[in-house]
């Protein structure tokens, strides 16, 4: 299914955008073989500088403490930024398969994914003091919500979008960077209500819905469902949100979707990237009054891995229970993907807190409908003269010190 190109017309005034791999800091788990497959395939299909492959050893496992991320995972990472003068340049973090995936705690509030630990590594090499409860409120969520897009750098944010690359098994990753390096602008988007009522995560389907015309998107490529029943088997969908396993007419882990190269989603569930181990053939999602024998990885609902599996391209999921309102928000993750973000700036746009529970996969520069160029000297600023450090890291280190 075609969108007609004159509704795009207005999206893709520039073709090419000043940022890409060198934006890029690939982070590969040296005591993984999956994790360094993952690495060696990413960087030389999308052409990632040797110098910003950085290598961390430690478990290959998903869970870890506390002390293990501290020693093993994020202090190497900080060393990687810090040894090449990167802390500007790098704009995106991209994890692999095999590098840890959450980080677990006595206190439900002090848990968090080590990928949205990683958004705030800005933040800890200006050596701004961590709150490990909670989370952090995101500085670029919602800021390209009324379509004046925002593009992201240093210049205003302090932070960086971090994203992963992970699935069943490597076939899956390699499918899934292809897809990343070829997307479609043809396609659907599905928003799938639970009931028509006034609940909020159904508002903001709606508005998703109301959004996407707005952005261009004839109303015939939208499908808002607002009744009680579970959409599945759509064809050549570009952008689905719905509420997973939580929705009460969904009795399979699987969605049966056909889709596009580039395809985005979200949905509201609490645990969907606990784990990207492969559950048994015959198991399927359920309910939390279950015995807790027919869960998997300690949880009845379903998982991202599946639409991965599928043929998504990119998908945001959480580790723990964030509670909605740290969901991401369709009615800005897909205008601002079709206005001209890549996917992880229409994620992080979408995303209210930081060191939370989030996790998005997928390659950071997809971008099916490249917008408005990242000013040269944001994607890679000058040194400031007087420090010898990156320009924006140095300005932001000046405002801290005379705080």
């Amino acid at each position: 299914m075609r969108i007609p190109v004159v509704a795009f017309a207005f999206l893709t005034c520039v073709s090419a955008i000043a940022q890409g791999p060198e934006n890029v800091l690939l982070v590969v788990n040296k005591d993984s073989k999956v994790s360094k497959a993952v690495g060696q395939y990413y960087q030389q299909r999308r052409g990632v500088p040797a110098s910003q492959v950085c290598f961390i050893k430690t478990l290959d496992q998903e869970e870890i403490d506390r002390v293990t991320f501290e020693d093993e995972v994020r202090k190497p990472i900080l060393n990687c930024l810090t040894k090449g003068a990167l802390q500007d340049r790098i704009l995106y973090i991209v994890l692999t398969k095999g590098v840890p995936l959450k980080i677990k705690a006595p206190e439900r509030d002090e848990r968090a994914s080590v990928d949205s630990e990683f958004t705030l590594l800005y933040q800890d090499l200006l050596g701004v003091p961590r709150v490990l409860k909670g989370g952090s409120a995101n500085p670029y969520f919602s800021k390209s919500l009324s379509g004046n897009l925002r593009r992201f750098s240093h210049r205003e944010f302090p932070m960086y979008l971090v994203t992963r690359l992970d699935g069943y098994d490597l076939a899956d990753v390699r499918a899934l960077i292809d897809r990343g390096l070829s997307p479609s602008r043809e396609g659907r988007f599905v928003l799938d209500l639970s009931y028509d009522d006034n609940a909020t995560g159904n508002n903001w389907l709606r508005e998703a819905a109301i959004k996407l015309k707005e952005a261009g998107i004839p109303e015939s490529r939208i499908r808002l469902e607002t009744t009680t029943a579970f959409l599945t088997g759509e064809k050549e969908v570009l952008g689905y949100a719905g509420w997973g396993s939580n929705d009460r007419s969904n009795h399979s882990r699987f969605l049966n979707n056909t889709w596009v190269n580039g395809a985005l989603l979200a949905e509201y569930v609490s645990t969907d990237a606990r784990t990207f181990e492969r559950p048994p053939k015959k198991w399927n999602i359920g309910k939390w009054d279950d015995p807790p024998e027919s869960f998997f990885s300690g949880s009845p609902q379903s998982l991202i891995a599946d639409y991965i599996h599928e043929g998504v391209t990119g998908v945001a999921g959480n580790v723990y229970e964030p509670y909605l309102g740290a969901c991401v928000r369709p009615q800005i993750l897909f205008p601002a993907y079709l206005r001209g973000l890549n996917l992880a700036e229409s994620f992080y746009a979408a995303i209210p807190l930081l060191s939370w529970q989030t996790v998005v996969i997928g390659d950071p520069l997809t971008a099916p409908f490249p917008g408005p160029r990242l000013p040269s000297a944001d994607a890679d600023p000058p040194k400031d003269p007087a420090t010898g450090l990156p320009q924006y890291f140095a300005t932001f280190a000046a405002r801290g010190k005379r705080r």
